[in-house]
């Protein structure tokens, strides 16, 4: 089940990404990105159920939460460009 939802919300990372890409209006843009800033915080509570249920181990769950993390900030700094 949190393999599904896993996968789930890293493919809504991707395509959000790309669909704000793809809008012309700063507000569509803002709007894309903040969903997937969305689903990148989802990943990573996903993540942290792993670590905690003993899915997965601690090293790889880092290694993950470290590039949601930056992934993170790209969208809030993507989404604080658009509402200026």
């Amino acid at each position: 089940m949190l393999r599904d939802q896993l996968e789930r919300a890293s493919l809504s990372i991707a395509l959000n990404i790309a669909e704000g890409a793809g809008r012309r209006s700063r507000p569509d843009k803002n709007r894309f990105y903040g969903i997937a800033r969305g689903s990148t915080n989802e990943c990573a509570a996903i993540i942290d159920l792993l670590r905690v249920r003993g899915l997965a181990s601690e090293a790889s769950c880092n290694q993950a939460r470290e590039l949601l993390v930056r992934i993170v900030q790209m969208l809030t700094r993507l989404q604080q460009r658009m509402a200026a």
